[in-house]
């Protein structure tokens, strides 16, 4: 998503500002000049700062206000719990490695969680220093109390952030685009290749990497994972349609006709589920008439020789469409609330979370992110080693102010070496400006606290609207005039204020840029490289099992099912590989070569895989193919998975394959019925091939493969 315009950007911050701002004096100035209340004027100030500003939380005003509420409860057990420890250095820092991993660990269960980690960091930072006051616990909450309750109002009331399409909206309005294709392609046999990319653009803005944090369905619960599965299907529908428009023009058969009709029915209904409307139909609708279809594929239609090849193909991509309309649909009614395993037409594998309870699908992700190999792990490890470090070093050494260190490292953390260095260099150019400006100041002014009571607002208001859009250098400079006027206003100061603050944020920049170097310093460069070979790695032996579970042979389980212990691998390497690919999305990359792997092409592979090993083999059985067959059956899917295993190790010259063609004058003897699904298979074969040339580069003369059946695309996808 292209940066919005500085103007905008800078608009947006100066709202923000303005709330934290008002937040932040309703709650200090009373407390600390009407109440003589320092303590709660701290805790007030620093609340509405963390939750406003430290954590820019997402959404609109509301979403911002209730995200807020329901951070408080937390927010309170870590301020007592950091009173309680802060008896003695090693207790405050233990209890720091506990707080700093289990709030980073347990933001990848919840999307709401992650916006308020750092704000919900600093609550623990402000109550884990001495002095060890366990009686002043109710003067800490009260001032919490007081400043979070002044941004709740202010985020409903003052310049609230309008509202903002939820993720459900987004999905709707890209099932709406795919409704208007479908009935379009009911109707015209022509390309458009207009339609075709605003078709791949609605599906392109349904990725994760484009939706505002926090609106991202990425929750461990059921209805996060059935959005995401939602999301995921519709992007497939999306392609799919794009390829049907692209495809070589041939007459349009009734059955097909008719199936489109229902995949655009069905896109309504499930558009208007999204937007709260009830069900005009049951999910069963769109099974019957895929079913119905699959009756008809049995007839072969009265076309040359020629063009018959091209129809089945047509064909083959509308039944795939149908699948994804159909996997939308489900997956649109569990996230509403439905709870059924059993779904009519629909591999149960695909939908294992329905009927699990929310712990346990908690258990799940838990356990699947305890890896060293899990970025989610490595940066909850990074940050609890820097935060218990700098709390080690700031108590040991008797920093004045030394919750400033911590602060320096929850700020500044990076999860690339390079990226902390970057930050801490431009932080420390900062602080040491912002130290220098607040030095003079206070000598300038010495002990007349009025200047600092009128310097506060503005001071305020100017950090928290230049310092997002600026940089860690403004962001750092600004912040140290801030805090040294609200101290002042506290306590006698002298000069030597910031000194402390420029000494607390180098000895925090070094903590933290030690911990990038020697914790992970590639952050997820390295783990998409890991990740994405042992998902190529895997995919090989089950491409190998799906064709010999369709056409006859080893790997697949009673009934003609692939064996479920290689798709549950498969799945789990790619939710790995996904989760570092979301981390290096964020991250930035300096100098990416355009040559370099096309890790998203990557990902394509793993799910298209997982798809066909879903939905190719028959429920009754391998159907008795000639050897003839089954022998191409055999290469061509050990031609695609050798290859897969060739780019897990990235050659520099890429990889070419071109699996062997169907061996049509065998084939074309074979029933309607299973004709059909030797052209599904080469289809989905010809796809897994395009996607591992993409991802590691070398396609044969820029010849595009035919569409894949649960495929992205039909020619090289774009790098992302």
């Amino acid at each position: 998503m292209p940066k919005p315009p500085a103007r905008a950007e800078l608009a947006e911050a100066a709202r923000r500002s303005l709330r934290v701002t008002v937040a932040a004096t309703v709650g200090f100035y009373p407390a600390a000049h009407l109440l003589d209340q320092p303590l709660v004027a701290v805790y007030a100030l620093f609340a509405a700062i963390a939750f406003g500003a430290l954590s820019p939380l997402p959404g609109s005003g509301r979403h911002r206000a209730e995200t807020v509420l329901r951070a408080l409860p937390g927010a309170a057990v870590l301020i007592v719990l950091g009173t309680v420890l802060a008896m003695a250095t090693w207790a405050a820092a233990v209890g720091m490695l506990v707080v700093g991993f289990v709030l980073t660990f347990g933001a990848a269960c919840a999307p709401r969680l992650a916006a308020t980690v750092p704000a919900l960091q600093l609550c623990y930072i402000l109550a884990c220093f001495p002095p060890y006051a366990p009686g002043t616990a109710p003067e800490r909450l009260t001032g919490l109390a007081v400043g979070a309750g002044a941004l709740i109002l202010c985020e409903l009331l003052l310049l609230p952030q309008p509202w903002q399409p939820s993720y459900e909206d987004r999905l709707a309005g890209a099932l709406d685009l795919a409704v208007g294709a479908a009935r379009r392609l009911t109707r015209e046999v022509g390309a458009d290749t207009g339609l075709a990319a605003r078709l791949r653009a609605a599906g392109r803005d349904l990725r994760f990497s484009q939706q505002p944090a926090g609106s991202r369905p990425t929750g461990a619960g059921r209805t996060d994972r059935a959005l995401a599965q939602a999301g995921s299907a519709t992007r497939r529908l999306l392609d799919q349609l794009a390829s049907l428009t692209e495809l070589t023009p041939c007459p349009v058969d009734l059955s097909t006709q008719t199936l489109l009709r229902g995949i655009a029915a069905t896109g309504a209904d499930t558009a208007g589920i999204l937007r709260g409307r009830p069900p005009a139909a049951g999910p069963g609708v769109i099974v019957e008439m895929t079913d119905r279809f699959l009756v008809e594929r049995t007839r072969l239609p009265n076309r040359p020789e020629g063009l018959l090849h091209a129809v089945l193909r047509r064909r083959s991509t509308v039944l795939s469409a149908a699948v994804s309309a159909m996997t939308v649909r489900t997956a649109v009614a569990l996230a509403a609330g439905r709870r059924r395993r059993s779904v009519p037409g629909l591999p149960e594998e695909q939908f294992w979370y329905a009927e699990r309870s929310t712990p346990r699908l908690w258990f799940v992700r838990v356990a699947g992110n305890l890896t060293p190999h899990s970025v989610v792990f490595q940066n909850a490890v990074r940050t609890m080693l820097g935060l218990a470090l700098a709390r080690l070093v700031a108590g040991s050494f008797d920093l004045s102010h030394g919750f400033w260190v911590l602060l320096a490292v929850l700020t500044l953390g990076r999860t690339t070496a390079g990226a902390t260095w970057s930050a801490v260099r431009s932080a420390a150019l900062g602080t040491l400006l912002g130290a220098i400006a607040a030095g003079v100041l206070v000598i300038g002014a010495g002990d007349t606290i009025r200047v600092y009571e009128f310097l506060l607002v503005p001071m305020m208001l100017v950090a928290f609207s230049v310092g997002p859009v600026g940089g860690p250098a403004w962001a750092q400079g600004l912040f140290t005039l801030v805090v040294s006027m609200a101290f002042a206003q506290l306590t006698p100061v002298t000069w030597r204020l910031a000194e402390a603050r420029l000494i607390d944020v180098l000895t925090g920049s070094a903590i933290g840029l030690m911990c990038g170097l020697l914790a992970w310093p590639s952050g997820a460069r390295a783990e998409i490289r890991r990740g994405v070979s042992a998902l190529l790695h895997t995919s090989g032996p089950l491409v190998r099992a799906t064709a010999d579970a369709v056409t006859g042979g080893g790997g697949r389980a009673p009934g003609g099912k692939v064996a479920a212990g290689m798709q549950w691998l498969a799945l789990h390497r790619l939710q790995i590989a996904e989760a570092a690919y979301a981390q290096y999305r964020a991250e930035p990359v300096p100098h990416a070569g355009e040559d370099g792997p096309d890790w998203l092409a990557a990902l394509n592979y793993g799910s298209r895989v997982l798809i066909g090993a879903y939905w190719l083999p028959r429920e009754h059985g391998p159907p008795d193919f000639p050897p003839a067959v089954r022998q191409w059956a055999h290469e061509a899917a050990g031609q695609v998975a050798a290859a897969g295993e060739r780019a897990a190790e990235f050659p520099a010259d890429g990889v070419r394959v071109r699996p062997a063609p169907l061996p049509w004058g065998a084939a074309r003897r074979e029933p309607a019925a299973t004709l059909s699904l030797l052209v599904d298979m080469e289809v989905w074969l010809g796809g897994l091939a395009a996607d591992l040339e993409t991802a590691v580069g070398g396609g044969v003369d820029g010849i595009p493969y035919p569409p894949a059946v649960g495929g992205e695309t039909t020619s090289p996808i774009p790098r992302s």
